[in-house]
């Protein structure tokens, strides 16, 4: 089957995505060339820059994420740990592993904890909402930082439902 033009640059592109959130995820946004995106992905670095312009544009391409799903909140909350407690995507460990040492990265981590605090706001009555959800977005943000990138000897064997289990009431407080 022959591929047309539009699918091999799809392709290509996913390719390259694919490299890059790799390499984000390891190494940061800082460390990360567009020289190794393009060698991960065999593809010439000029052939990146075409595709996202700049190593900026590159990344923030990389690290969208997909779906706009809202959660119902403790619950879905306490049911999402599972997920952020085992094997991240590798957009989620790249943003994580340079919102703290790039300006560009934690603007992206703002937007996107920004979305998450409305959508968990907009379960939350009283006037007080939106802190109180950002807390809740970031008690959650802190447990899987220590988990996916700090590797903590503490949290490391703790099977996601304990975790759940001992964070509930700290939620439903919030709440």
């Amino acid at each position: 089957m022959t591929l047309t033009r539009a699918e091999r640059r799809a392709r290509t592109e996913r390719r390259i995505l694919e490299a890059a959130r790799g390499l984000f995820a390891e190494r940061g946004f800082e460390r990360t060339t567009i020289r190794a995106v393009a060698g991960a992905a065999g593809v010439d670095p000029a052939l990146v820059m075409q595709h996202f312009g700049s190593k900026q544009g590159l990344f923030e391409r990389a690290v969208q994420v997909a779906g706009d799903d809202a959660e119902r909140l403790v619950d879905d909350l306490l049911g999402s740990l599972g997920v952020k407690l085992g094997e991240l995507p590798q957009s989620s460990l790249a943003v994580m592993r340079s919102m703290l040492t790039h300006p560009e990265a934690a603007a992206s981590a703002r937007a996107t904890f920004s979305g998450q605090i409305e959508r968990i706001a907009a379960a939350i009555e009283g006037g007080d909402a939106t802190p109180k959800a950002a807390l809740i977005t970031l008690v959650l943000l802190g447990v899987t930082i220590g988990h996916q990138l700090l590797d903590l000897d503490e949290l490391r064997d703790v099977p996601p439902d304990e975790v759940a289990r001992l964070l509930r009431p700290a939620l439903q407080a919030l709440t």
